[in-house]
């Protein structure tokens, strides 16, 4: 098949970097509000679309993806109180509703609906992507977002009726919610124009009053001296402090902040404005990461008991005395080892921590002055998605899941666990193979990767090599439906655990960062050329997935090998390396890529930007772009850009589809309708089906 792509101006714009002249012939496709830009984006939609549509695999993929999603799905519940004054509440989606309902439960009463987020909208693309319950459990704070974008709106219900208040929060990203009294603290973004691509920077922190009008919020905090950190809000939980982690862009090694609320909390409960100077620095940023826990009080000692990686690149818990607070004065409660640290908490009168085993969780129960109480079991490899509890509650919920078993809620006390809501498996588990794998990299380290599969699937065989690696994130196992219908099909679905992740701790991140990035794209292809060398794949069988900065390893990789890829998925990926910065969020990833107004990053990023790399009469393997319209991460000039260049590079045609898919009504991924993931995720997996099969 002989596929034809519509023109794309190219224009006549040249940039100078550090005396280098590069052009950036598409650099109108960055107006996304321009007549000529929609008329791009329709184009690209009427080639991809019929395609894709008409795929042989699309039809029977999208029918059982459904089958296979349509199980109830329980998040653990935020809990209030105890016996006749307890408030529960929780989310939980019964299968196949776009968005999960909220519940309620008062005491021992029947659940009831608190919220329904499926009423809000028409196309089910508006999502409660955020939630906080107030102390006493009479108010359920709830984070907006529409069309998956970072937007947020913030409205306060009644749990006993139901009712919404008047209270209504704008100008709000990555907010976190914290509840004091009769209102919460809550950080405030400048108010930008609708639509707005412009970086976001300058936040502040607030206190909301139920009642009052958002204008008359007190300010809380306010970085007069440098409008760059991002801040999140927390109060310890016997309410003494305030505390603020301060983080640079996407940078994990954030510095702590806390305000004394037995000395100033009247002050902001009456409405008053805090003394900039009552703040107290505990840690400056940019040296570690920090996370405070727990507040202990005894007597006049106050201590903070904080997870940190600081002299502990695989983390360890620390006793701060408020009053010698210099780190030389710590104390390791919980000592680091040979497995990194993914998160800790305080929770039913103990500190319990979640090491990462080969990517999986292991959570081990501790005492607050660190003697190891013993494990929490679980039933395999598989990852903590959330938790609820408090360390003054004897109760606490886990969200639990794993590549085989849907996400189940258990419910732990005293060291023993029994499931509190989920769901059997749709496909018996005992039918699917999951490996665990390692390639040699390009500089002898082991790269992890698991290998699911049914049993009975023939080798080689169809492959998703599916990768991240970066800003910390770790790809621990998760239940899709999705992938399952690639199973069934015949599909072998690979996970690696690349570079750039964190999964063996902070130097497993650093060495896939900055000017050390290339090592992840070297992960990748060592994955790859494993998976060859085993049997499980070859070159016209391998198809590589991955979204945001995973768009930007697919491409890059695609781009330097390929020879090596039968397929390649790229979704709202991050393209243009010299201009990432200038769009919304895009300036806090510097901190992971670097920024091309520095002549040393710059040579780095020039050499992977994937805008800058493509070359012509390269075969390159079939390759599906997908972004969607109202993406306000990463926006979508990136894949604009990436799909008209490449195409042009193809002399404007090719045997080989390299196609771009547009989404309406959608962003980054948070909070999409389930119909459009479906659609989303049968478009994925019948374009593999259609290039891999041997």
């Amino acid at each position: 098949m002989t596929f034809t792509y519509p023109p794309a101006r190219r224009g006549d714009v040249v940039d100078l970097h550090h005396g280098r002249k590069i052009a950036d012939p598409y650099r109108w496709l960055e107006d996304f509000d321009s007549n000529e830009t929609a008329d791009f984006v329709a184009a690209q939609n009427a080639v991809s679309g019929p395609y894709l549509a008409g795929l042989p695999d699309r039809t029977g993929l999208i029918d059982r993806m459904t089958e296979l999603w349509d199980i109830p799905r329980t998040e653990p519940p935020q809990v209030r109180g105890e016996g006749a004054d307890r408030v529960m509440v929780w989310s939980h989606n019964n299968g196949l509703a776009d968005q999960p309902t909220y519940w309620v439960q008062h005491g021992a009463a029947e659940p009831v609906v608190l919220l329904d987020p499926n009423t809000l909208s028409d196309d089910g693309t508006v999502a409660v992507v955020g939630s906080a319950l107030s102390d006493d459990g009479r108010l359920f704070a709830y984070l907006l977002a529409e069309a998956g974008s970072d937007r947020q709106q913030l409205a306060v219900r009644r749990t006993d009726n139901g009712e919404d208040l008047t209270d209504r929060l704008d100008h709000l990203r990555f907010t976190s919610i914290a509840w004091l009294g009769d209102g919460f603290f809550y950080v405030r973004w400048p108010e930008t124009e609708p639509g707005s691509t412009a970086p976001v920077r300058d936040p502040s922190v607030h206190y909301h009053r139920i009642g009052s009008e958002q204008a008359d919020d007190p300010l809380v905090f306010h970085n007069d001296d440098d409008p760059e950190p991002i801040y999140m809000v927390e109060l310890t939980e016997d309410l003494r402090y305030l505390v603020l982690a301060e983080v640079l862009g996407t940078d994990r090694r954030n510095g702590l902040l806390y305000l004394d609320l037995a000395a100033h909390g009247d002050t902001i409960l009456s409405g008053g404005t805090v003394d900039p100077a009552a703040w107290v620095r505990l840690v400056e940023r940019g040296i570690a990461a920090h996370e405070v826990i727990l507040h202990v009080a005894d007597g006049d000692d106050s201590r903070f008991l904080v997870q940190t990686d600081c002299d502990a690149p695989n983390g360890r818990i620390v006793a701060v005395d408020l009053a010698l607070p210099d780190p030389d004065s710590w104390i390791t409660l919980v000592a680091e080892t040979e497995h990194a640290v993914e998160w800790s908490a305080a929770l039913a009168g103990e500190l319990l921590v979640n090491h990462l085993v080969e990517a999986s969780a292991r959570l081990t129960r501790y005492s607050t002055d660190g003697t190891e109480l013993g494990s929490l079991p679980l039933s395999g490899l598989g990852t903590i998605t959330g938790l609820a509890g408090r360390f003054a509650e004897p109760t606490v919920f886990l969200g639990y899941q794993s590549f085989v078993e849907p996400p189940t809620v258990l419910r732990a006390e005293g060291g023993v666990t029994d499931v509190w809501a989920g769901s059997e498996p749709p496909i018996d588990p005992s039918g699917l193979l999951v490996e665990r794998m390692h390639a040699v990299s390009t500089d002898g380290a082991e790269v992890g990767m698991f290998v699911i599969r049914c049993a009975d699937a023939a080798l080689p065989g169809p492959v998703e090599l599916y990768g991240y690696g970066g800003f910390t994130i770790n790809i621990t196992p998760t239940y899709s439906p999705a992938r399952l219908a690639f199973l069934e099909a015949g599909g072998i679905v690979v996970v690696a655990n690349l570079r750039g992740g964190s999964e063996h701790g902070e130097p497993w991140h650093e060495q896939g960062s900055l000017g050390n990035k290339q090592q992840v794209f070297d992960d990748l292809i060592a994955c790859g050329e494993h998976l060859l060398t085993a049997g499980i794949a070859t070159a016209e069988t391998l198809g590589i997935r991955g979204g945001s900065n995973g768009g930007l390893l697919t491409a890059a990789t695609m781009l330097q090998r390929p020879d090596l890829f039968g397929a390649v998925i790229s979704q709202v990926p991050v393209i243009d390396m010299l201009r990432f910065q200038h769009f919304t969020a895009g300036r806090f990833w510097t901190v992971e890529y670097g920024d091309a107004a520095d002549s040393e990053a710059f040579e780095w990023l020039i050499e992977y930007s994937p805008l800058h790399n493509v070359q012509s009469g390269i075969e390159y393997p079939p390759l599906l772009i997908m972004t969607a319209e109202s993406d306000d991460r990463v926006v979508p000039m990136h894949a604009h850009k990436f799909a008209a260049e490449i195409q042009h590079q193809a002399g404007g045609g090719s045997e080989q589809p390299l196609l771009e898919r547009v989404e309406t009504r959608a962003g980054h991924g948070m909070g999409k309708p389930t119909a459009k993931i479906i659609e989303e995720s049968a478009d994925i997996y019948a374009f593999l089906l259609e290039h891999l099969r041997p």
